[in-house]
């Protein structure tokens, strides 16, 4: 029998137990992912806006909060976007609840509306009446502009699919992770601030009041901590 057993079989008093340290464990930081996408082909193509689910993914972009960096997506990697966005504790986009999540609903083999997304163009709506485009609230808000329209991506893809050429995709990619970043700074600017700029039907500058703040839109377990 061991020496440091006693009598009984317990440990004697003189020996030294060892107490592993517990570290504490931080809190995960939660994932919020900006998201915006381009499609292969326009209303005109696919016979109307009613017809949104047949535009087709050119490119998805995000951006992660907890990765800090950029993620690109093109049509043959649209089960790992959906993934991606399946992970987020929350995504935020604009029109990305009526545009890019009908594009994407034909490629996925679950509801995206069980993704917890805050979408911005329905809160200008529900408090302005109508919509604004996000180049419009960039401008006025963070003095910054799109360098190029969904009409001149379009343009890109048809160039790409009659030359193959890859710089084209990368064009489309390029123009993209602009607008993602345009997103994400519009709703942080918001989020900080209480507010984004805009220009009224009259010409006006204006101030909408918004309460964007992150913890607002995840789920109770996710909440930042004060």
């Amino acid at each position: 029998m061991n020496e440091q057993m006693g009598l009984f079989g317990d440990m004697d008093d003189s020996t030294p137990v060892l107490v592993k340290k517990t570290e504490p464990v931080a809190a995960t930081k939660p994932r919020i992912l900006y998201f915006d996408l381009e499609t292969q082909k326009g209303s005109n193509d696919v016979g109307g806006w009613s017809n949104i689910h047949k535009m087709l993914l050119a490119v998805g972009v995000v951006w992660d909060s907890r990765e800090d960096k950029y993620f690109s997506y093109f049509e043959k990697d649209a089960p790992a976007l959906l993934e991606k966005l399946r992970s987020a504790d929350l995504v935020v986009g604009f029109n990305v609840i009526g545009f890019d999540y009908t594009v994407m609903q034909p490629y996925a083999e679950f509801d995206l509306a069980e993704i917890n997304t805050f979408d911005m163009i329905l809160d200008v709506k529900k408090k302005l009446g109508f919509r604004l485009a996000l180049n419009h609230l960039a401008q006025y808000t963070l003095d910054a502009e799109k360098s190029a329209d969904g009409l001149v991506s379009l343009q890109w893809y048809k160039e790409y699919e009659a030359s193959g050429d890859p710089a084209l995709l990368k064009k489309i990619e390029s123009y993209c992770i602009q607008d993602v970043q345009i997103t994400r700074d519009l709703f942080l600017f918001g989020a900080d601030n209480g507010y984004v700029n805009y220009q009224t039907r009259g010409g006006k500058n204006a101030r909408m009041e918004v309460d964007w703040k992150i913890e607002n839109f995840l789920p109770a377990q996710k909440k930042l901590a004060p």
